[in-house]
């Protein structure tokens, strides 16, 4: 047979009929149309959804061998356990029989599956719903393996399939009791407890590996660790698997190789293979011993001997098994680690590995030990892909993942192949696809999607359109990238989420808008009104719509503004800005679905003072916390209640202000003491000495500079006169001596550094004599009357007193 038998060309017309399947998911009615893209449409007003039944005993049998791996051509293996496993299933029966679940770890090859086997025959009359089999294998959440669950119990009472929604699904499988056995467990903690929590009737056996996360504290399940074999029991399973007993050698090698793989039964199961393929070799080579070599013959008499396996090749023996298998075994091989380990059913083979005989490499490679059952289907063992990907079996991989993708675009688009079929292949489907070239996976994906929607599996559906999409994009292909966004919109929309489903929706709308694709537009924008009418039935749902009310007759009065009471002397307050609005317009005529929002007008034109700014933001007392409900409308409330709490506030601010200027004061009249300069002299303090006129330095030339090192003055503080600035300037170069920000000079002050000449002309006043002020507190005299003192801790050398600032905060007592 030629080894492209099976495949199809893209140009080629489909092989039948299309099929369209109508089905019904929660209120959606879905027609699977593999042409056009699905439609989707809500369920017609008076039609009732059927209600699932559950399966008798003849309906359980059927869906059991279902579950289970195909037959496989050629006598069957007989499976036995070992003398320690026996326990273990007494044990795991005993604590199911009681309704408890169990969780089964144990490593990669130690016999899990099969011990699930012999605990499902012991098990089948224990639960009323019998026992349930499911691979747990990929899935990371329980919606998946709960659909399961529902489709194994129950079945649609006519030709329709049905899927549940969420709600339904929940409540059907709350009542099933039932005996489950998860196999190739991936999930665990809050994952699992959902689960669990679902089925509160059913009693799990799930079995995991050590490196499976682990279940959280409130889940209760009793731990079971499945460990290797001892070193009696392998040497007995070892001799179980080739038929005789073992030699010393033979014997002595099992035990090193149950020390190198710490007892696990499957390194027993393939160094039995090895054993065989040995006796077959050296029996072979050796049978006629009678006979004596040939004249011509060159090769001496035990050179047919074959020793046996080194210990490394039977910790690692899928290189030397493959190398003795037929050469259809080896191209299967070659097939399934194409696929990433998935192995396709053996009905497949003769067309992907052109053989007519290859379905019985399946058989020959299970009993090497190189495959393993995973649910329904067979995949390779632990580490045996790793180990034939390096010595070269990898290599093909592009070549023959492009011709499995081609021939299952060719069989599961076939008219005469169920979708349940297709749904059973969907694992070595996907691997097909992830591995093919843009085309072949875009062929692939377009007619696997509809087979996969037709069988409810509908999270192998999800990922083949994503798939499908990005090959689309990358080929260019616009039609197909446009069908595989409105099949992922409907798929969004019949598990609620409705967000998704309007983006893809309306990335589908845009591409077929752009190809003129009217009747897809069409459906597009069907399903796309049916996301509209959900979003606005949740959101009325979930919370009233928001409406803003206009205010009641217009403007609103503003406040009357409250008296400030002082404590001493009068402080002014200037305006701080508009005023700031008091009461609340009431809304007129809200229904009572909706949430009204009140507009607060705003009143620009009437002043404000300290006790309006602070009454509302600042109260007094706290108010209590608004209740949720919908409250009536609020009128306009007055402000004259809160005369009081203004009244109080404007006390406290004066209070304050005083307080502020008795520190300035206090500061200032401390630094008095410490700033009047030493010498042998008296100190003076109430008398000004003769100043000269402003503008002329000692010289009496106007605008010179003064000498910063003048012998007349040593204290450089108090002969010559100042120069005039403008307000705000600063003099350059001043050094210790410079006054102290915040403190004006006095007429006799004299800077320490060379002065800068004013930019305006000098004014002399007129020659009179100076004038003693009283005496005050403060120690630093000012000429400018805008100038405002503040507390320093610089010293400053200076004699003059002069009377406090027009804008000082404060009087010294």
């Amino acid at each position: 047979m030629d080894r492209t038998q099976g495949q199809v060309d893209p140009a080629e017309p489909s092989s039948g009929p299309a099929r369209v399947v109508t089905l019904t998911a929660g209120d959606f009615t879905l027609t699977v149309n593999p042409v056009d893209g699905s439609e989707i449409e809500p369920l017609r007003p008076g039609a009732e959804r059927a209600r699932p039944r559950r399966r008798d005993a003849a309906g359980r049998a059927a869906r059991d061998t279902a579950a289970r791996p195909p037959v496989l051509p050629g006598a069957p293996a007989s499976a036995r356990l070992t003398p320690a496993r026996e326990e273990e299933r007494a044990r795991l029966v005993r604590l199911l029989s009681h309704g408890r679940s169990v969780r089964l770890t144990g490593p990669s090859g130690s016999g899990r599956s099969g011990l699930l086997d012999a605990v499902a025959a012991d098990c089948a009359g224990v639960a009323p719903d019998g026992v349930v089999r499911l691979s747990g294998y990929g899935q990371q959440q329980p919606g998946e393996l709960l659909h399961a669950l529902y489709a194994a119990v129950y079945e649609a009472p006519d030709e329709r399939p049905l899927r549940p929604d969420r709600e339904e699904l929940l409540a059907r499988v709350r009542e099933i009791g039932a005996v489950v056995l998860l196999d190739d467990l991936e999930m665990g903690g809050a994952a699992l407890d959902e689960l669990l929590r679902a089925t509160p009737e059913c009693a799990y056996l799930l079995a995991a590996t050590p490196d499976t996360k682990a279940p959280s504290d409130a889940s209760h399940l009793e731990e079971v660790f499945l460990g290797g074999l001892g070193r009696a029991e392998s040497v007995e399973f070892l001799e179980a698997g080739v038929g005789r007993a073992l030699t010393e050698e033979e014997t002595a090698w099992a035990g090193d190789l149950r020390f190198a793989s710490e007892g696990l039964p499957l390194r027993f199961v393939q160094a039995a293979a090895l054993l065989r393929q040995r006796d077959e070799l050296n029996g072979t080579r050796g049978g006629d011993e009678d006979e004596e070599p040939g004249v011509f013959e060159e090769r001496p008499r035990d050179a047919g001997f074959v020793p046996l396996p080194t210990l490394a090749e039977g910790a690692a023996p899928a290189e030397l098994l493959a190398l003795r298998v037929s050469e259809s075994a080896r191209a299967v091989l070659r097939i399934a680690c194409a696929l990433g380990g998935e192995l396709p059913h053996h009905a497949h083979l003769p067309a992907l590995v052109g053989d007519t005989h290859a379905d019985a490499a399946v058989a020959e490679l299970l009993g090497c030990g190189l495959l393993t059952p995973v649910g329904t289907r067979y995949r390779l063992a632990s580490g045996v892909a790793r180990q034939l990907e390096e010595v070269g079996y990898g290599d093909p991989a592009a070549e023959e993942a492009r011709t499995a993708a081609r021939h299952y675009a060719w069989w599961t688009g076939h008219a005469s192949v169920t979708p349940e079929r297709v749904a059973a292949e969907a694992d070595a489907v996907l691997a097909a696809l992830a591995g093919a070239d843009v085309v072949a996976a875009v062929l692939l994906a377009r007619t696997a999607a509809p087979a996969f929607a037709a069988s409810l599996h509908w999270e192998a559906w999800e990922r083949v359109l994503r798939s499908g999409a990005e090959a689309a994009r990358k080929a260019g292909e616009v039609a197909e990238q446009a069908y595989f966004h409105h099949e992922l919109g409907v798929l969004a929309l019949c598990e609620g989420r409705l967000e998704r489903a309007r983006a893809e929706l309306e990335a589908s709308i845009g591409l077929k808008g752009a190809l003129a694709d009217k009747r897809g537009t069409v459906a597009g924008r069907r399903a796309l009104a049916l996301v509209t009418d959900r979003e606005a039935a949740g959101a009325a749902a979930v919370s009233p719509p928001l409406r803003l009310a206009p205010p009641v007759g217009g403007a609103v009065a503003p406040a009357a503004p409250g008296p400030v009471a002082a404590l001493g002397p009068a402080v002014p307050v200037a305006a701080t800005g508009p005023t700031v609005p008091v009461a609340l317009a009431a809304p007129v005529g809200p229904r009572a679905s909706e949430a009204v929002t009140a507009v607060v007008p705003a009143r620009r034109d009437a002043p404000a003072n300290l006790a309006e700014v602070f009454a509302e933001p600042f109260p007094m007392s706290l108010k209590p916390s608004p209740a949720p409900a919908l409250a009536p409308p609020v009128a306009a409330r007055p402000v004259a209640g809160s005369r009081k709490r203004s009244v109080l506030l404007a006390a406290a601010g004066a209070l304050t202000v005083a307080a502020l200027g008795t520190v300035v004061a206090l500061a200032v009249g401390s630094g008095d003491e410490e700033t009047t300069p030493a010498g042998p002299g008296p100190k003076v303090s109430s008398t000004t000495p003769d100043v000269p006129a402003a503008g002329t330095d000692t010289a009496g030339e106007p605008g010179g500079n003064d000498s910063a090192g003048d012998p007349a003055d040593p204290a450089g503080s108090g002969s010559g006169a100042a120069t005039e600035a403008e307000p705000g300037a600063t003099t350059p170069g001043e050094g210790v001596d410079a006054p102290t920000p915040g403190v004006s000079r006095g007429a006799g002050a004299k800077p320490s550094g060379g002065g800068t000449p004013s930019r305006k002309p000098p004014v002399v006043p007129p020659k009179t004599s100076p004038v003693a002020s009283p005496p005050t507190t403060s120690t630093s005299p000012s000429s400018s009357p805008s100038a405002s003192v503040t507390p320093t801790a610089t010293p400053t050398p200076t004699t003059s007193v002069s009377a406090p600032t027009a804008t000082g905060t404060g009087t010294g007592t």
